[in-house]
């Protein structure tokens, strides 16, 4: 889910690693691998400028960011319904809808949308448990 920093925004060294502004929003939203979210974690007790641009950040949204990409990424404009998880799950539904969905999951790596789905699979399993019986 990380991507290059808007151009107004420094990105911060860290060996061959570089933490950027995304990297640092995608953190507090706990949206970036368990890998990533160690880096980013390591990295911050490492750096003070890295602790002071994650403190900009929080204020900012303390603040009320009031951007498209904040907007966005608050309201999950791009993740989708339970309903649409379902018909992926199942295999149904409009094979472009399900290229999408598989896109968001697989490439994007939404993690709330990948939840959605690890509860919609066990609710599932559950009910196939229970209609053998």
């Amino acid at each position: 889910m990380s991507s290059l920093p808007p151009p107004d925004s420094p990105d911060v060294g860290l060996s061959s690693t570089t933490i950027t502004s995304q990297m640092l929003r995608d953190y507090l939203d706990e949206t970036l691998s368990p890998q990533d979210m160690i880096l980013v974690e390591n990295a911050l007790r490492d750096s003070e400028s890295l602790r002071q641009q994650l403190q900009q950040i929080m204020q900012r949204r303390d603040n009320g960011e009031h951007t498209v990409g904040a907007i966005w990424r608050r309201h999950r404009i791009s993740c989708l319904d339970r309903d649409v998880l379902a018909s992926y799950l199942l295999n149904v539904g409009d094979p472009r809808l399900m290229d999408y969905v598989r896109f968001h999951l697989e490439v994007i790596g939404c993690p709330y949308c990948q939840a959605n789905l690890e509860d919609l699979q066990q609710v599932y399993e559950s009910s196939r448990r229970s209609s053998k019986r």
